[in-house]
Order: structure tokens, then sequence, then C-alpha cells
């Protein structure tokens, strides 16, 4: 398969997944974001994956197309976070050259960020003080030379997508490690799901209810994958309470997007 044809199959891959606590997935929607709300924004994203795959547009032009082509439904941001993966994992075709990818952004490529950003209704830490809709933002970005890479390592600190920048994809490669690892293709998603949640904190959840309630959900992941509780129970539990571990599923997406990349077979029916 092409790069753009393997990002789409694993953002497809990672919503359809069940049951993944608190998120969107074949059994559950959100009232305003439904699961055909990310079904569409991986379609329309095609052009910018291909984009990506076959031209030299910067990485800041490649995201600012994505969202421009997905936000044509009222489904908001669906995978924002996830685009600051795949784009240059296509751009670089791995980790390796991803990396040479990002060292080498521009001040085009931060602003054209920040018009993507400015698009969508991404969370943002209370601290963050680089307003996307501030014009002063931008003036700044442009006066002190910021480039893409500058921003994200900005925003590392207190969010773990953009910490993948500075870590080779650590996280990512620890998915897509257990997907080639595990015998039963698709099936394996969930369960690199909750290696991640048990182990890391979600740094959307602690945006969006604090530090203590992360920890609190990586608990409960243990205990879902010690056999103490059910996974279909705990993300009944998420879904009522509105946790939803959304960086840890964009950084599922990349590591889906690895796997593939590296022949993984998602197909695959055998049992684990």
């Amino acid at each position: 398969m092409r790069r753009s044809e393997c990002a789409q199959i694993a953002m497809m891959l990672e919503v359809c997944a069940y049951p993944k606590p608190g998120n969107v997935d074949r059994c559950h929607d959100y009232e305003d974001t439904w699961l055909e709300h990310f079904l569409a924004s991986a379609i329309l994203a095609r052009p910018a994956f291909v984009t990506a795959e076959y031209s030299t547009a910067g990485l800041g032009a490649c995201l600012k197309e994505a969202v421009s082509l997905t936000a044509v439904h009222e489904g908001g941001n669906t995978h924002f976070g996830a685009y600051i993966l795949l784009f240059p994992l296509i751009m670089g075709d791995g980790i390796e050259g991803a990396l040479d990818i990002t060292a080498r952004t521009t001040v085009e490529d931060a602003l054209n960020f920040y018009e993507a950003f400015g698009l969508t209704e991404v969370r943002m830490n209370k601290t963050d003080d680089l307003d996307v809709n501030d014009p002063e933002s931008a003036r700044h970005i442009r006066d002190e030379k910021l480039t893409l890479k500058d921003i994200i390592s900005y925003s590392a600190p207190g969010d773990m997508v953009c910490r993948e920048w500075l870590n080779g994809f650590a996280l990512s490669r620890r998915v897509a490690d257990f997907l080639l690892a595990a015998p039963d293709g698709k099936q394996a998603i969930v369960r690199a799901f909750f290696s991640l949640l048990e182990s890391e904190p979600d740094t959307f959840i602690i945006k969006k209810h604090g530090r203590d309630i992360a920890e609190w959900t990586m608990k409960q992941a243990k205990e879902v994958s010690a056999g103490i509780r059910s996974a279909e129970d705990f993300d009944e539990e998420c879904l009522a309470r509105g946790i939803n571990p959304g960086s840890i599923a964009d950084i599922t997406i990349a590591g889906i997007y690895l796997a593939l990349r590296e022949g993984w077979n998602w197909e695959s029916s055998q049992t684990a």
C-alpha cells in the first residue's frame, strides 16, 4: 500500500477498534461527534496525504491542507493530533526520515500550523500563551523566527503527542512493535491501546480533567489488563464521566501506520 493509503487505514482501524475506554468507536458516538465523522475525516484527508507523499510542500502546509479538507463536517476536530504524527512519518517514510523532516521545519511551517490550529477546537493547557486567535502570536512567531519544531518543543512538556517529535516517536514505535508481534491482526489494537494507557498519563485527560483523573485512568487500565475489571465496564464509566484518552488514540494511529508500512497484516484472524 502507498503511504497515503496506510495513513487512511490507520485512522479507520483505530476508530473502529472496540472497546477503547471513553473514545468514539464502532459501538459509541459522542453527542456531537460520531464514528461517521472520524471515518469521513479519514476519507477527506486523502489529498493532503498524497501531497505529503509525492510533493515538496512543507509540513505546515500539509497540516493546514488536511484540516481545511476535513473541516467540512460538523464533528469538530477528529484527528489534529494524529496529523502532527502522521505527516512527518509520511513525508519521511518512517521514523528516521520523520525526525529529519521535523528538524528542518521553518517559520512558514509554524505559521501554517497556527492557521490550521485556529480551524480546530483543540484543547490547550491554561498556561499556553501563544493564542491561535491572537494576531500577536503570528507576529511573535515571525519576530522570533520560531520554526514548527520550536512550537512543538514548546508544547511538548504538557503534550505527549508533541513529545513524540522529541523522543524519536518512542510511543508510536511501541504500538507498532506490539502489533507486529501479535498474531491476531486488528484484534491486537485494543490491547496495544491499553498497553499505553496503563503506563502513560494521557495528556488530553490531564488538560480536560487534571492529573489525578489521568492517574485513575491508568490504574483502571492496569486492572483491565490484569483481568480484574472488564474493558466494557471501564469504557462505559469513562463515557459517563467524559474521560477520553484522545492523545493515546492519536499515538495509536501513528503506531498502526508504522506497523502497516512494515508489513503488519491487520486482517489476520489467528487467536492470541
